[in-house]
This record gives C-alpha cells, structure tokens and sequence, in this order.
C-alpha cells in the first residue's frame, strides 16, 4: 500500500510541476521553430531534478497515507494487540525508505548534473538551429531579451550574408556586431557562429566614445547568448560529481568558486539522508495505534513543521557551506540528528507502551479462557 501510495504521490507531484515549468520553455516550439519531440526532450530534462526534490516529500505523504488508513481501519490496533513491535511494523517502511533513498541518490549524484548538462548543450543547438533555419531572411529577430539578430540574405553553402547583431541584455554595455558573411558551426558540444570581415562596436553606460574593433574572422560561442548566463564555463549543478570531488587545478572558475563547488557536492552527497529522515519523521508521528477517541490531527501537523524545518535548516546550512567549510559538518548533522531522534522515539516511548499494554492483554485473555 505504501508503495503504491509513493508512486501515485511522485508521479502526480511531478507531472503538474513539470507542465508548470514545460508551459514556460513553450516558446521553443512557437518561436524558435522546434519540433514537438525535441520539445518534450528538452523539458523532460528537468525531470531527475524535480524527482530528487520530490521523491522525499512523496515518501512522507504516502507513509503518513498507510499508517493513517491502518489506524482508521483498526488494523493498527489489532496488530498491536496481536504483540507486533514498532521495529517489526517499521521493516516494510524501511525498506521503501532505502529505496526511495537509492532513488535519490541515483538523481543527485549522476542523472540530475548528466541532464543539466545536455540541457545546456540542447540550449545551444537550438540557439544554433534559430540563426541558421528558423530566422528568416531581411527581419529583426529576437534571440533573448535585449539580443536581436538580422542578415539580409542567404549566400552558398547556407551561409549568412549581411549580418547585424546587437546584444543590449547588460545594461551597462551594448555590443553591435556587423559583418559580411557568417555560419554557424558546430564542435563537439559547443556551436558558433563564425563572422567573416566586419566590426564590433561596444558603448559603455554613460561613455563617450563607442570601442572599434575591426577583424577577418570573429568566432562567436552561442552559449554566451543563453538566458541567465548559460554559458560556458559549467555551472557546479552542471558538473559531473566526480568533476566536483577533485576540480581541476587548471580550471580557472572552479578555482574562483571552491566554495560553490564544495556546498554542490555535499548537498548532493546528503540528499539521500532526507529520503530517510522524511520516512522516520512520519513514522514515528502516526506508528502509535490509537483509538478512534484518539485525535491524529497534532501528530500530523507536529511531522509537518517538523519536516519543513530540517529542510529550511538543510537549503540554510547549505548555503553556508559556501562560504565556510565547517559547515560540512552541520549540513550532514541536521538530518542525521533527526533521524536518530525519530528512532530513539519509535523504540524508546513507543515500545514502553507496547511493554505496559501486553500484560493487560494477556490477562484479558486468560480472563476469557
């Protein structure tokens, strides 16, 4: 049942949220001129994110789903009575809490950096494709916000004849590029737009004097041109965690931003440990049989802020990290505090009362023989 429960939770938890951020990438299909499957593509690579975020919040929902359903039909009480122990109920939950916790891991550590980082390269590809298919001949064409793109006709072999760029995102500086001819070619991964025999012009927010700069041949990286300064180099969400672990000394960004990189590692290491300590904190909050007298209704709102607060304290501690690194130790402390105080109360206060209510069990069924 909680199993059940966990899917039909994660999957409709991420089905709404993943439309709510497909319907923003839309313009992808109507004006960038992209197909309806490279679409889905894309905007299903949010998807490892969204479930590593998730699958935690599904895990306790659904916990608190079976263990409530039980107490309302009795069954918690009958088992109770029968001389069930709170560790024998927890084994089925933990199991799903392992796996869940595998789950998990899996997305942090190597799908959800993997899909950021294709992601980013489709990005590109799609930049590409904008320039050299979709944008017709003799219109002003809007890239992003602040970047228009015109060239007046097509040459030979697809090239782009007439080209004029300006790119006014930053509004500390505009650059103008103009230019012959140009084509956009693809290397690895990465695609440019190469400029043959033209200009650019660069104008500072209050400057006088625009800077000049004449050339034969001006290779242009389309990454540059992504939104929210998608470009290279990687962002640390966007590396691999072995990237992370050990960061190249040569990498000028990853040694500018040490701090950045360590905070992403370990969130990612300790994002496993929340599937745990989610699945503990429901437990131990509807485990206890109760009679039907009995209200649920603080034990659930007690998980609730209980939960919201180890996840406020973890994105806070996390961010921390960034700047001090003995903040590692707290990042790993909160979770595993929690979960340990979960256990200590699932096989401390509740195994007292299962100890105090097997005798009267037990006597009231001598009293029936």
């Amino acid at each position: 049942m909680a199993s059940l429960a966990f899917l039909g939770a994660l999957g409709g938890l991420t089905g709404v949220i993943w439309v709510t951020q497909a319907l923003k990438d839309f313009d992808l299909l109507t004006t960038k001129g992209q197909s309806l499957v490279l679409f889905l593509f894309a905007t299903g690579l949010i998807i490892p994110s969204l479930v590593m975020i998730i699958a935690p919040i599904a895990l306790f929902a659904a916990i608190l789903f079976t263990l409530n359903k039980l107490n309302g039909d009795s069954e918690l009480v009958v088992m109770s009575a029968a001389g069930l122990s709170p560790g024998h109920l927890l084994r089925p939950f933990a199991l799903l809490m392992v796996l869940v916790a595998l789950l998990v891991g899996a997305m942090s550590l190597w799908l959800m950096p993997s899909s950021f980082a294709q992601l980013r390269n489709l990005l590109s590809q799609v930049r590409s494709d904008f320039l050299s298919r979709v944008v017709r001949e003799g219109q002003f064409a809007s890239l992003d916000r602040g970047f228009v793109f015109h060239y007046r006709e097509r040459g030979p072999g697809g090239a782009l004849l007439g080209i004029f760029m300006q790119d006014r995102r930053d509004p500390a500086r505009t650059s103008t590029y103009i230019a012959e001819s140009g084509v956009t070619i693809a290397k690895g991964a990465e695609n440019y737009l190469i400029l043959e025999k033209g200009s650019v012009q660069r104008q500072t927010a209050g400057g006088r004097d625009p800077v000049i700069v004449v050339f034969e041949r001006y290779a242009i990286d389309l990454a540059q041109f992504g939104a929210d300064g998608e470009g290279a180099p990687l962002k640390p969400r966007e590396r691999s965690t072995r990237s992370l672990l050990d960061p190249n000394p040569t990498d000028a960004y990853a040694q500018a931003n040490l701090g950045a990189m360590r905070s992403e590692l370990h969130d990612r290491l300790v994002n496993p440990l929340y599937a745990m300590v989610f699945g503990m904190i429901a437990f131990a909050a509807l485990s206890q049989a109760r009679t039907t007298r009995q209200g649920r209704g603080l034990a659930l709102i007690g998980a609730v802020v209980t939960l919201i607060c180890i996840r406020g304290l973890g994105f806070g501690v996390a961010a921390l990290v960034t700047r001090n690194s003995w903040a590692v130790v707290a990042l790993y402390a909160f979770p595993f505090i929690t979960m340990m105080a979960a256990a200590a109360y699932v096989f401390g206060a509740q195994s007292v009362v299962f100890r105090l209510k097997r005798p009267a069990v037990s006597g009231g069924l001598r009293m029936a023989e």
